[in-house]
């Protein structure tokens, strides 16, 4: 298996965390954030690029797949915060060679006043941890 999630996870943190200070970022699903603003950021699908595959089954290259979710408690501003900070990640995630496949608010089940914002991306990696938009 490629497994390249805690260098992926690593680079994009750094330079969230340098944007906004003060936020709660995982590599773990979030049921009810414990700090405000939150975002996690978590490898979904990890599965073998079968086109690449060797005879012998060795991979030589892996689809992945990131979810993203962005939440914010805030009285006044919560959507225009979910929104900056997840444009900030997509363009991260971008810059890294992912593609978004779907970005959009939904509901946060756990609390009404939390607002959420869920986004997936996908790339094909080599072995070696280079980064394909596929």
């Amino acid at each position: 298996m490629i497994d390249a999630e805690s260098e992926i996870f690593s680079k994009i943190a750094a330079d969230v965390r340098a944007e906004y200070p003060g936020i709660y970022l995982t590599g773990e699903h979030v049921k009810s954030p414990p700090e405000f603003p939150c975002a996690s950021l978590v490898e979904i699908d990890n599965s073998t690029f079968r086109n690449s595959q060797t005879t012998d089954l060795r991979e030589n290259h892996a689809v992945l797949m990131y979810e993203l979710n962005v939440y914010s408690n805030k009285t006044n501003g919560k959507k225009s915060e979910c929104r900056a900070i997840a444009a900030c990640i997509d363009e991260l995630l971008q810059r890294l060679g992912f593609t978004r496949t779907m970005l959009q608010p939904v509901p946060n089940e756990a609390d009404a006043t939390i607002y959420r914002m869920l986004g997936r991306y996908r790339a094909v990696i080599s072995k070696n941890h280079t980064i394909y938009r596929r």
